[in-house]
């Protein structure tokens, strides 16, 4: 919901942080994986309870997954050819982040794995309608183009919003279980929401 909000007001900045960055020894796909590895580390620094530490490993995860497509479109300004494998590999790493953030949270709260597994089946359902609707939408012609690689609809719960409640997760462990079944829900309304919009557009 607030993504496009968010890009518009974080491009100047992660673009000149990308400027800094431009070096022959850094790539989109490095920062990728960068990111998937502090995400990594996130999730296993919550399983065991270290709060503060998983919060700043999914801060800088975050940090880096943005500034892997600004660093892609700095670069395909000069070199046009853009294969895709690029944000293939993003979208693979951010759900692999995501999943394995939620697990770690519930391992490292405590108490039923109820909300986080709730909380996972509705990633599920989400990914799995905006990520249908950009196949079928690339191969009828009605690609989203908002300059990201994906055709991607909007919904309650976007990319800022996820962050936002994963830092909320770790920041608040003793009121997580509560704090992930709403989320839950939110996350269920926007895959719902997502997948009528995307058979609406594509009829």
């Amino acid at each position: 919901m607030l993504d496009a909000v968010l890009r518009r007001q974080l491009r100047g900045p992660l673009d000149r942080i990308a400027a800094t960055l431009d070096r022959p020894g850094i790539t989109p796909d490095r920062l990728t994986i960068l990111g998937l590895a502090l995400g990594m580390a996130s999730a296993g620094l919550a399983a065991a309870a270290l709060w503060w530490p998983a919060v700043a490993a999914w801060w800088l995860s975050r940090l880096a997954d943005g500034l892997d497509g600004s660093l892609a479109r700095r670069r395909i300004r000069r070199v046009p050819a853009d294969s895709g494998a690029g944000g293939y590999l993003d979208i693979v790493a951010d759900f692999t982040v995501y999943g394995a953030t939620v697990v770690g949270i519930g391992v490292g709260a405590g108490g039923s794995m109820l909300p986080y597994l709730a909380v996972l089946f509705c990633y599920y359902v989400n990914g799995t309608a905006f990520l249908a609707f950009s196949s079928v939408a690339e191969r009828t012609g009605r690609k989203i183009d908002d300059g990201r690689s994906m055709s991607f609809l909007g919904g309650l719960a976007e990319g800022g919003e996820t962050i936002a409640v994963h830092s909320l997760l770790m920041l608040l462990p003793g009121h997580a279980g509560a704090i992930a079944t709403g989320w839950a829900v939110v996350v269920g309304v926007s895959a719902a929401q997502r997948a009528w919009a995307g058979y609406r557009l594509l009829r």
